[in-house]
């Protein structure tokens, strides 16, 4: 049952709301960090890094469950 259309929906609701939170923090990031004063070029990139390791992470979970819905492999869940 991976592959039915409430998984399809679920999964396009929550690539909205990840793109939502990822534009966001890309306009918060640095006004944040300009209220704070201090002129530190770094830390936007750092976080902008950090974010989008998170992305890629959640889509390499992403494709080995789909993968595991396949049938024939299975894989380890981290749960």
């Amino acid at each position: 049952m991976c592959f039915n259309l409430g998984w399809f929906e679920a999964l396009l609701v929550w690539l909205v709301i990840v793109c939502a939170v990822i534009a966001i923090l890309r306009l918060l990031i640095p006004w944040v960090i300009s209220q704070l004063g201090v002129n530190l070029g770094i830390i936007p990139a750092v976080l902008n890094i950090i974010l989008w390791a998170f992305i890629v992470i959640c889509v390499i979970y992403l494709i080995f469950d789909l993968l595991g819905c396949l049938g024939g492999l299975s894989f380890p869940r981290l749960r």
